[in-house]
């Protein structure tokens, strides 16, 4: 069996996790616990895409630096 993650083929969503960090998910397997939609199911390229465009800062939220409002 192939790996979905790299089915150029196949369809995605975009995870997010409380840290911030973004994942490329299958949309046939289920979300796993403490991930949150943020895209909804397209192909491959159009979700990594996204990504790219939100993902702009890789450290987890917890090594962030806080804003001062």
């Amino acid at each position: 069996m192939a790996n979905p993650f790299e089915n150029a083929d196949g369809t995605y969503l975009v995870l997010i996790n409380k840290e911030g960090q973004y994942s490329l998910w299958p949309g046939f397997i289920d979300v796993p616990s403490g991930w949150t939609v943020v895209h909804e199911q397209k192909g491959r390229e159009a979700c990594l895409d996204y990504i790219q465009s939100h993902w702009s800062d890789m450290r987890p939220n917890s090594l962030k630096p806080v804003e001062n409002v």
